[in-house]
């Protein structure tokens, strides 16, 4: 009635079971596709904050040259309010940090940039006519002597700062934690 169970007998079965589960548990992909991106979704998570942080940058350094040669732009719009320099200071900040129109009276934003962030060089070169052989001097207010030609120049820098969300200490970026960005246009003018 009863049959004889000897030990080896039930630790067999229990074993082959055991190995038939782990056979069926390495065979079942369920899930691999969670592992896989989680291994894979910080890698693709910087390189989108990286993506986002240069263009962010790339579109600050874009307003700074575009504020630098609509600066140059006006350079002939000067009036009897303003100097020249400062006619162009104004408008490179106006352009790069926008307007603000009330009350009909249309005024610059302060902010990112400053007068201190623009600068306005003039440059005086002196052409020999002779030999051809170009100085430039050191003072932009002097006159060329008779026998050289006057070639004046006038150029517009702008510097700015961008901190960017994430530094990455290896890309480029300066002590203080960010990006110094600048824009240079210029233009002849006599």
């Amino acid at each position: 009635m009863f049959a004889k169970i000897h030990r080896g007998d039930c630790g067999r079965g229990a074993r082959a079971a055991m190995k038939r589960a782990m056979q069926k548990l390495g065979q079942n992909e369920r899930g691999a596709a969670i592992i896989e991106l989680a291994l894979i979704a910080p890698i693709f998570a910087l390189m989108t904050i990286g993506i986002v942080d240069m263009s962010n940058a790339y579109s600050r350094k874009l307003a700074l040259e575009q504020g630098a040669q609509r600066a140059i732009e006006k350079i002939m719009q000067t009036t009897q309010d303003d100097t020249v320099e400062g006619t162009l200071v104004n408008e490179a900040i106006c352009q790069v940090n926008g307007t603000t129109t009330s009350g009909g009276v249309t005024t610059c934003n302060s902010a990112p940039i400053t007068a201190a962030n623009v600068t306005v060089t003039d440059r005086l070169e002196c052409v020999d006519n002779a030999t051809g052989a170009i100085t430039v001097m050191a003072d932009p207010t002097d006159d060329c002597t008779v026998s050289q030609t006057e070639t004046r120049y006038i150029q517009v820098a702008l510097t700015d700062k961008y901190a960017p969300m994430f530094p990455i200490h290896f890309a480029g970026i300066n002590a203080d934690g960010t990006y110094h960005l600048s824009a240079t246009a210029g233009m002849r003018t006599q």
